[in-house]
């Protein structure tokens, strides 16, 4: 989907942004955590790389906006199979970020558009979400 035409003087979403190498994320394996902007608040997001493809979401859980990961970088339940909230146990399908279980309700995370390119992954920035200012933390 789309997002809609931007007002006269509004500064267009900066390009793809450099997050990790390729090679960074394993299989099911630890995410790449990173700080971001969004609606100019710092947050956490996280990609993975999942059935081949590397997926990104915010950290925050769609039942209550609390950080998931049990230890920093993991996310995946102990089968490696769904996103799991440490803190309430609501289960996101890793593929496309919908629940499908738990207290999150017909939520789902908010998705970072990503690609791979010569050996990089990259992560492309909306008005909404933003690259975290250099020496800012989430």
């Amino acid at each position: 989907m789309a997002e809609p035409p931007l007002a006269a003087g509004a500064p267009a979403p900066p390009g793809p942004e450099p997050l990790c190498r390729s090679q960074d994320l394993v299989e099911r394996g630890r995410a790449w955590v990173w700080s971001v902007l969004q609606y100019g608040q710092p947050v956490r997001a996280f990609a993975l790389r999942f059935d081949g493809r590397v997926h990104a979401y915010l950290n925050r859980c769609a039942h209550v906006p609390t950080e998931m990961d049990w230890q920093p970088g993991e996310f995946l339940d102990s089968d490696r199979r769904w996103i799991l909230c440490s803190i309430h146990g609501a289960t996101y399908d890793p593929a496309s970020g919908r629940c499908v279980g738990g207290p999150c309700g017909r939520g789902r995370l908010t998705p970072i558009a990503t690609e791979e390119r010569d050996g990089a992954v990259l992560w492309q920035p909306t008005r909404d979400i933003r690259p975290a200012a250099a020496g800012s933390a989430a």
